[in-house]
Formats: C-alpha cells, sequence, structure tokens
C-alpha cells in the first residue's frame, strides 16, 4: 500500500527510549531505529547459529533437524557447543530478538501517540516463551529440560512432557489455556464474519452500519458486546490463552511431580461426600 500522506507528519525525531537519534529513521514504509537494527542484529545471529548447527548434526532434512539443550548433566552451566551450548546461545538471541522488537513496537507507539497495547500484548506472548527456556528449566535446575529446536523434535518434546505428568489435560492451568485458546478462536471467527457479512453486501445493496452488527448479535445471543468491547474481549481472550499456558508448563514439574488425575483427589477428599 502507498504512504498515506499523514503518515508524513508522524515521521519526526524523537520518542525513541534509548539511543536518541541513533538509526531513528524510516526506510521506506518501515521505521528502523535502534531496537530494529538490535531485532535484526539477534535475529540473523540466531538463524546462522541454526544452521550452523543443521550442518554439525545428521541431516539437512528440515523436518528431522534439531538443535537440543544441554544434558541434565550440565545443570545450569554453560555447556560445550556441540552439546548444547548453541542451544544456549540460540535462545540468547532469540531472547534479544523477541525483546528488541517489543521495544521497538513500543518507540513506534510513542511516534503515533497511541497506547502501549501492542508491545504489552506481545511481551505476555514473550513471557509465555521465556517461562519454557529459562524459568522451569531455572526451577528444575537444569538447562536440559527446556525443549528442543526443531519441528519433530520439539512435538516429541511436548508429547513425551504431557505423558510424564500421566493425563496432562488433567492439569487445570491447561483446562483453562485451552478454553481461552479455543474462546479466542470462536470470537474472532464471530467477529471477522460479521465484519465480512455487513461490509460485503450482495451487488446493488448498500454496506450495512454498526446498528446491523448489534442488532444482529443482540437476536441471536440477546447482548452485543459493541465495536470496541469486541477488541477488548479479543485482547483479554488470547492474552489469558497465552498467560495460563505458561502457567501450566511451569507448575509441571516444580511444583507438581506426580501425575495430574492425582492432584484431583482433593474433589473426592470433600466432606459433601461422606
Amino acid at each position: 500500500m502507498s504512504m498515506l500522506s499523514f503518515e508524513k507528519r508522524y515521521r519526526v525525531r524523537g520518542g525513541t527510549l534509548i539511543g536518541g537519534d541513533l538509526f531513528d529513521f524510516w526506510v521506506g514504509p518501515f521505521y528502523v531505529g535502534f531496537f530494529g537494527v538490535l531485532t535484526a542484529f539477534f535475529a540473523l545471529l540466531g538463524t546462522l547459529l541454526i544452521v550452523w548447527g543443521a550442518a554439525m548434526g545428521p541431516t539437512w532434512n528440515i523436518w528431522q533437524i534439531s538443535i537440543n539443550p544441554p544434558d541434565l548433566s550440565y545443570g545450569l552451566g554453560f555447556a560445550p557447543l556441540a552439546e548444547g551450548g548453541l542451544w544456549q546461545m540460540i535462545t540468547i538471541c532469540a531472547l534479544g530478538a523477541f525483546v528488541s522488537w517489543a521495544l521497538r513496537q513500543a518507540e513506534i507507539a510513542r511516534k503515533l501517540g497511541m497506547g502501549l497495547h501492542i508491545p504489552i500484548a506481545f511481551s505476555v506472548a514473550v513471557f509465555a516463551y521465556f517461562t519454557l527456556v529459562v524459568i522451569r528449566p531455572v526451577l528444575l535446575g537444569a538447562w536440559g529440560h527446556g525443549f528442543p529446536y526443531g519441528i519433530m523434535s520439539h512435538l516429541d518434546w511436548v508429547s513425551n512432557t504431557g505423558y510424564q505428568f500421566l493425563h496432562f489435560h488433567y492439569n487445570p492451568a491447561h483446562m483453562l489455556a485451552i478454553a481461552f485458546f479455543f474462546t479466542t478462536a470462536l470470537a474472532l471467527s464471530l467477529h471477522g464474519g460479521l465484519i465480512l457479512s455487513a461490509t460485503n453486501p450482495k451487488k446493488g445493496e448498500p454496506v450495512k452500519t454498526p446498528e446491523y452488527e448489534d442488532t444482529f448479535f443482540r437476536d441471536v445471543v440477546g447482548y452485543s458486546i459493541g465495536a470496541l468491547g469486541i477488541h477488548r474481549l479479543g485482547l483479554f481472550l488470547a492474552l489469558s490463552a497465552a498467560f495460563w499456558s505458561a502457567v501450566c508448563i511451569v507448575i509441571s514439574g516444580p511444583f507438581w511431580t506426580q501425575s495430574w488425575p492425582e492432584w484431583w483427589n482433593w474433589w473426592l477428599d470433600l466432606p459433601i461426600w461422606a
């Protein structure tokens, strides 16, 4: 899309978090910024390290390539590159890129005079990743508890972690996370379908106004949350899904080591069943 005429008044220097005017400019439609350069550096370095790790491995099959964390025997120390040290460096690069990208979002929001909702929301996703590769391994005492970087190996790790606690879907935080993920998809599909149905009428018919949208859901479910409300609800649902997914994995191992069905014995032990 061509640059809108009013964008020129927002392309002014200032609003940066650190570095002053360093890299405070645009390349085409993209704002660079100090944190934009930092993001590109970490992303490129991390990608090259993954390629290096693939070159050290037994295969170039994209499905089988895996950069594994250190063995549990290394604890929280540094491991040799070929024995998990590469995973540690890639993790540092990933966190550097994610955090830098969030800070770049914050700088753009400041330039536009917007709230910081976008970088804060993105930070919740970064928190979920940070939980998997830093918080949980630290609580368990070894970087080896992090997940491997690979397609099939990552799926295997998820499956093995679930079986380790017998029935992982009995994890109450996992239940909440899945409920929020599904509800997010439901809310966004309802919202998207409503907008398309209102703004893409049949040939010869006028585009419907928001009053039609509100009326539709009042007739269907008895209440319309409104144009602003649906976005607030969507944000809440999405952030809740990411937050509870982080909670469900961080309590599995550091705080609960048995099978999850056993956790629900408290329900059977309630005096109301006596």
